[in-house]
């Protein structure tokens, strides 16, 4: 047993939830992409790939991309939700739209349209990085709760698909600007329904006090619909819904189709025009550790077609097609990051011995703990270990007392300085939320697949992260 290990006299216990593990060495599956599997001898291997090479070739910290996986998943919810809403069923069809804000990038953006799916988009640089990757823009939609005239200028000239209206001012700004222009812009409203989504406070956006969206309850979106359907430069397509991220609980997905779906049918009445789309949204909880328990798929969107059927019915309407907004869902399980150890030391508290594994990464990587509280998996990536399990907390090494990455997991007690890590479910907004916090580089995305690796993002270096300050121009920028 190592030095930093022996001695230790009562460590602290493990979250309830949390589970002795039978092999510290084995994977969870259900954390982990399709490829990802371990050797006898413990090595992590993503479609043939060992880490131990990934790490030696291309450095760590590292997020590696299944690439099979992450393509696999796109297609699965567009089959499901299509054959979910098919008009053999009596419904009127289903799109998904991949929400860029988990990640993207040209590669991304590229395998999403290649499998079918149209993308969400929330600035100008995502559409700059869809129009480059040959996204048409009738496959795009801009999101966002104060876009900038610029952005909605470049919405209009891509050709985008819908631009989702989140406030007055903006219908007021974008009927300007699609009228100096002569054109007529396709609008959805971001209406809020007032679904207390069980999820984190920050990652909640359906309730009323918050940033997004039109209010049903003070009649904000019915004034909304009343200006966009008299406007001559606005064209009313749709409503749009979003609960929230990170949901596990169907029954706030269904309550808020169905105060939508009664939304449309007022403005339908009222204003005497069709709306063919509803969008709502996305929010689907994935796995990132035993605890959780994510709705599969099919039953979501079985569910889902049910209360649109039902709804439309009760209230004499025509069926909307309906379009849903997965990212997370898709891209996190298809990613994880691999880091070394620097130090391993043990810390005495209150509740027993705390052993702490700190890695070459950290909050400027995942910033997901400190931010929303959120929880990790992990394990040892370059060999078996023949230790007795152990709970650890895996650390960052920047200068912040809550820059943790796992908060809790079992590993073999002998993990120490130059092993490797490896954290499941990291392809959400991990890279997306990377910062230079202490001035570190943002790590790059390795996309691999069995014939091919190659990086989708190269990972950043001091130069580049240095260019914007003037001081550092000819001064040290080596690694």
């Amino acid at each position: 047993m190592p030095a930093h290990i022996a001695g230790t006299l009562h460590a602290t216990p493990a979250p309830v939830w949390l589970p002795y593990p039978d092999d510290v060495n084995a994977l969870l599956p259900s954390l982990w992409s399709d490829n990802v599997t371990k050797t006898d001898d413990g090595v992590l291997t993503i479609a043939g790939h060992s880490v131990t090479d990934l790490a030696e070739r291309y450095g760590t910290p590292t997020l590696v991309m299944d690439v099979a996986d992450f393509r696999s998943r796109a297609e699965a919810y567009l089959s499901t939700f299509s054959n979910a809403f098919s008009v053999e069923k009596g419904l009127a069809g289903a799109d998904v739209f991949y929400a860029g804000k988990a990640f993207l990038c040209t590669a991304v953006a590229r395998w999403v349209h290649e499998a079918g799916l149209g993308l969400d988009t929330c600035s100008l640089g995502e559409m700059m990085i869809a129009r480059a990757a040959g996204v048409p823009g009738d496959r795009v939609g801009l999101h966002g709760n104060s876009k900038s005239t610029a952005e909605l200028e470049y919405a209009l000239d891509y050709g985008v698909a819908r631009i989702f209206v989140d406030s007055l001012d903006e219908v007021a700004r974008l009927e300007s600007i699609a009228a100096a222009r002569g054109t007529v812009a396709p609008v959805m409203l971001r209406v809020t329904v007032g679904v207390e989504a069980h999820t984190h406070d920050f990652i909640a956006t359906a309730h009323e006090d918050q940033k997004f969206g039109l209010s049903l309850a003070d009649g904000t979106a019915a004034r909304a619909a009343r200006l966009v359907a008299e406007s001559e430069h606005l064209r009313l397509d749709g409503l749009h819904s979003h609960i929230g991220s990170q949901i596990f609980d169907i029954s706030g997905f269904q309550v808020a189709a169905a105060r939508v779906l009664a939304f449309r049918a007022e403005i339908m009445g009222e204003h005497g025009i069709d709306l063919p789309d509803v969008d709502l949204g996305g929010g689907f909880g994935i796995r990132y550790t035993s605890q959780d328990t994510p709705i599969p798929v099919a039953e979501m969107a079985a569910e889902l077609a049910a209360v649109v059927a039902k709804e439309c019915r009760g209230l004499g309407t025509s069926v909307p097609r309906i379009s849903i907004e997965p990212g997370r869902a898709i891209v996190s399980p298809a990613v994880f990051t691999l880091y070394e150890v620097g130090t391993v030391k043990q810390v005495s508290t209150d509740s027993g011995t705390r052993t702490y594994v700190a890695v070459n990464g950290g909050m400027s990587d995942n910033i997901r703990t400190a931010l929303y509280d959120a929880d990790y998996s992990c394990t040892l990536a370059n060999r078996n270990s023949n230790a007795e399990p152990a709970i650890v907390r895996v650390v960052g090494k920047h200068c912040e007392s809550g820059d943790i990455i796992v908060r809790d997991e079992y590993m073999g007690a002998d993990v120490t300085a130059g092993d490797l890590v490896a954290v499941p479910t990291t392809g959400a907004y991990c890279r997306s939320l990377a910062n230079n916090y202490n001035h570190l580089p943002r790590p790059g995305v390795l996309a691999v697949e069995a014939d091919r690796v190659e990086w989708i993002v190269t990972p950043e270096d001091h130069t580049q992260m240095f260019a914007t300050d003037p001081g550092m121009a000819g001064g040290e920028t080596s690694n």
